[in-house]
């Protein structure tokens, strides 16, 4: 017969007995841990969204189609990627092709092309221009901005650099209202049309759409505190230049 032994005074418990045995005591805590863990996770998360939501909700009524949005004088044509080639990358054509669509519809009078051209051999602006007035948007009333490094920027120059008070915004349709959002926020009287990327460009829409909740609490930061674009400059008559030329016989 097997008999399990009682520990004399100072000495430790077999760790095979009977003796260490019985309900886990720590397992309702740990248990309450994993719940708050799990608590907190959503309340950031939703919290997160908080902005994106904010920047949907806020633009809806600014937001269009080549075909229902309201006249404007300018087209703001946000940058994207250019090819190793030098030619617009897909996202960046369909902005182009929807900037002249609305010029050709008599919904804007020039169009402003707004992208990066910080390094050396990396142009967007030149490349947007050409591809613009290749597909038959006068020379003249295409303006370039060579210093729109991200969307604040290009909206912030639009408006102080460029004198844009009201615009049509041409992005693709994820980024369309934090676009939309941030050039109302530099002065501008701004309305959007955005171009339907998932068929040709699934993983990159996708892409753009998730990439567009951080971004969104970025943009809410700039709202408030409306920070000086990266560079500003001198005024520039370029965009009055072409809307004087719209209005020339």
């Amino acid at each position: 017969m097997t008999t399990s032994a009682t520990p004399l005074p100072g000495e430790e418990p077999d760790p095979g007995s009977d003796a260490t045995d019985g309900p886990d005591d720590d397992a309702p805590r740990r248990c309450w841990r994993r719940r708050r863990l799990a608590l907190l996770t959503v309340a950031v998360v939703l919290l997160g969204c908080l902005p994106f939501v904010w920047v949907l909700t806020s633009t809806g009524g600014q937001r269009h189609t080549v075909d229902s949005v309201p006249d404007r004088p300018v087209a703001i044509v946000l940058g994207a990627g250019v090819r190793p080639d030098g030619l617009p990358s897909y996202l960046l054509a369909q902005r182009l092709d929807l900037a002249v669509e609305l010029y050709e519809a008599g919904s804007v009078q020039a169009v402003l092309v707004t992208g990066d051209n910080g390094a050396e051999h990396y142009n967007e602006t030149d490349t947007m221009r050409d591809y613009v007035v290749a597909a038959g948007v006068p020379e003249e009333r295409v303006v370039g901005d060579h210093a729109g490094f991200s969307t604040w920027d290009s909206c912030a120059r639009a408006n102080e650099v460029f004198g844009v008070a009201e615009a049509t915004v041409v992005t693709q349709e994820f980024h369309l209202p934090r676009a939309v959002r941030l050039c109302r926020a530099a002065g501008i009287d701004a309305v959007g049309v955005g171009g339907a990327s998932m068929d040709q460009r699934a993983v990159a829409t996708v892409y753009g759409w998730v990439r567009e909740v951080p971004a969104a609490v970025a943009a809410l930061g700039t709202v408030v505190f409306r920070p000086d674009p990266r560079f500003l400059g001198d005024y520039e008559t370029g965009v009055d230049d072409a809307l004087a030329a719209a209005r020339t016989p």
